[in-house]
């Protein structure tokens, strides 16, 4: 049986874990595509580089282009990162007629239309699953599993980070400096956080997830995205007082072929499945008009479950080579893009004021929401030793993002009103 040959691109965390797997796991991985997968080459930053597996010198490169340029390789598995270089080597890769696997949500979410279509072209396959939520199936579960139905939303946790600090601030009441510093101590934050806790990490994987759910092209332009910073231990307290878990979310919806998609801090009701997903856990929640409510929940990170998902899809690229079907499963989005405008976008909502603490504020208020026509759900005023002023809290039902806008920009010259103090998504 001729062994296929693989190229590697980086040996980081998951490329380590990818040699892992298909050395260890080379019988089982060779009875599902009946032949024998080799790692023939690995582009390194550092080729005398002290590593955790034991990898064959002569394998190594620092330049990237003999692995891409090398005619007995057939796949390139791309765990290198980065975006323009990437592009780069990608499409290099796909007009030499290699298969790509890889787990670059950066680079998907930015150039994948460039890279599918290129694809298609050379009739290659481009596999991408490890890109959102670690070692959780859902692109494939997307593409195939919800082939013969009609998906109306998906709503994720898709960054773990976020997840744990929010987790941490509800469990233990501490503030988000101190779990932030935290996470940044066990390696789960980096030392520059921005990607993760402003929410940009969770908007490329919503691009990602909104593109193969809805089948049209979600650019990144198009997600709105609001991070985890200022949420305060006092927002989260308040938010279990009334039943709700704070978890970063990031929300794909489509009504009559106009999607929105959004990543902000949520409150999620407890009863709510999607409430309960902790720590750095992933979870991916899809509604389709056919079968429902569904949810996909595991490990979003880490070297073994990633480089299980990047496995996966090099099995799947091998068993279309064996078939000759190589390039025929390329989603390439086909529908025009229709973004919901602000007056189509509605949702309930959690606002806390800081008001004057007399007679004839509540009426203000709630004379503000009327001539917006926004419903309210609950008002609640609580006593607040540590504020002299009255602290209200209204939970909304659902408003257009339009009407709410407009609500809120009165309320900044009402001068009853002492403060915005907070303003978050309430769903479940």
């Amino acid at each position: 049986m001729k062994p296929v040959k693989v190229g590697l691109l980086g040996l980081g965390t998951v490329g380590t874990g990818v040699v892992r797997i298909v050395e260890g796991h080379q019988e089982d991985l060779s009875s599902q595509v009946g032949s024998p997968i080799i790692i023939e080459k690995i582009a390194v930053k550092n080729s005398d580089k002290t590593r955790s597996i034991n990898v064959d010198k002569d394998k190594l490169t620092e330049d990237p282009w003999e692995v891409i340029c090398d005619p007995e390789i057939d796949v390139i598995v791309e765990v290198m990162g980065g975006i323009d270089h990437t592009k780069e080597y990608i499409l290099e890769a796909l007009e030499r007629g290699k298969h790509i696997v890889t787990a670059n949500k950066d680079l998907m979410a930015l150039h994948g239309s460039e890279i599918l279509a290129k694809a298609q072209e050379k009739q290659c396959d481009v596999f991408y699953e490890a890109s959102v939520a670690g070692g959780i199936p859902i692109i494939r579960t997307l593409i195939e599993g919800f082939s013969s139905d009609r998906i109306l939303k998906i709503m994720g946790i898709v960054n773990g980070t976020t997840n744990f600090i929010l987790t941490k601030m509800s469990q233990e009441g501490a503030s988000y400096e101190a779990v932030l510093e935290e996470a940044q101590r066990l390696g789960y934050a980096e030392a520059d956080p921005t990607s993760d806790v402003e929410g940009l990490d969770a908007a490329r994987k919503m691009a990602i997830l909104g593109t193969l759910g809805f089948r049209t092209n979600v650019e990144l332009k198009d997600v709105s995205v609001r991070g985890i910073s200022q949420v305060s231990k006092e927002d989260i307290m308040y938010a279990k007082n009334l039943g709700y878990e704070m978890k970063l979310l990031g929300i794909a919806e489509r009504e009559d072929d106009h999607v929105s998609i959004g990543v902000q801090p949520t409150m999620v009701r407890k009863g709510h499945p999607i409430a309960s997903v902790n720590g750095v856990f992933n979870a991916v929640y899809v509604y389709g008009e056919a079968v429902g409510e569904t949810m996909f929940y595991g490990a979003g990170a880490g070297e073994m479950p990633t480089a299980t998902s990047v496995v996966a899809d090099l099995v799947a690229v091998i068993k279309n080579l064996k078939l000759g079907v190589n390039g025929l499963k390329a989603i390439v989005p086909y529908k025009a893009k229709k973004l919901k405008s602000d007056d189509q976008i509605s949702f309930k909502n959690f606002i806390l004021l800081h008001v004057d603490d007399k007679a004839g504020v509540l009426a203000r208020i709630t004379q503000v929401f009327a001539e917006f026509d926004v419903s309210l759900e609950s008002v609640v005023q609580h006593p607040n030793e540590l504020n002299p002023e009255a602290e209200i809290i209204i939970v909304t039902h659902n408003a257009t993002k339009a009407s709410m806008d407009k609500v809120l920009q009165h309320f900044e010259g009402l001068e009853v009103i002492r403060k915005i103090k907070s303003v978050y998504r309430v769903e479940g």
